[in-house]
């Protein structure tokens, strides 16, 4: 079965890569790697690497068995375009995305030159949607990368919204997502930054997401933004 999320934008996680480094500021406080420590102290086989790059072949045909259609978020414990993943192996799972056409695929990575590199030696199916991550004014230059990517939907991850994104260029950009950081050691974001984001999506007619605030309780903060919810997606839909 597919592991279902509580990632408010996606429904199920998909982890045929377990494992990722520090490359900005957005991953000081990791979620990623406070669970596989954890993981990996229970004994599971998955993370017996801990948070080193590891590789699973045998996970890279699961969502050819999972036959409802879903949305899946892929390598949510690792980033799929880390230089320790041979391009191969990332090959193999954009074979399996594109075999899998009634699911929908979201990948997010911060390393947007890799991304540019391989991105022509992959095929980029209408199920599979790109995204970038980025935490602040150091890294917009990621969204550059993500446009030059065929991808049928590219969408940005401004999470943890570290700082403000003024007058953002949202040419040839799907959706959008902010959220505050959450967990030990949050650091704020201001309610300022997430409204002037929402505002320059809402001009240009990119789709908009509010994930939450964050913070160390980040349920009793809960995602109201200006006293509604947004959970926008994109326009176009996945083709099966």
């Amino acid at each position: 079965m597919a592991i279902n999320s509580a990632i408010e934008w996606t429904e199920s996680t998909w982890n045929p890569v377990t494992g990722c480094t520090k490359i900005s500021a957005g991953c000081a406080h990791c979620y990623a790697e406070r669970m596989a420590k954890r993981l990996h102290a229970m004994g599971q086989p998955n993370y017996r690497n801990g948070f080193d790059v590891t590789c699973h072949p045998d996970a890279l045909e699961l969502p050819l068995k999972w036959k409802k259609s879903q949305m899946i978020f892929v390598n949510s414990m690792s980033d799929l375009f880390h230089k320790a993943v041979p391009a191969a192996f990332i090959e193999e799972i954009f074979f399996t995305m594109n075999q899998a056409r009634w699911h929908t695929f979201q990948i997010l990575t911060k390393r947007a030159d890799r991304l540019r590199q391989l991105a022509p030696r992959l095929k980029w199916t209408p199920n599979v949607w790109m995204g970038v991550t980025v935490e602040n004014d150091k890294h917009v230059d990621r969204i550059d990368r993500l446009r030059e990517v065929p991808a049928a939907v590219r969408f940005l991850s401004l999470e943890p919204l570290l700082g403000p994104l003024p007058e953002l260029d949202l040419t040839r950009i799907d959706w959008v997502i902010v959220g505050g950081e959450s967990g030990p050691g949050a650091r704020p974001m201001d309610p300022a930054w997430a409204i002037d984001l929402r505002d320059q999506c809402l001009h240009a007619g990119v789709a908009f997401f509010f994930k939450q605030w964050g913070g160390v309780q980040k349920k009793k903060a809960g995602r109201l933004l200006e006293k509604r919810i947004w959970d926008q997606m994109p326009r176009e839909a996945a083709l099966s």
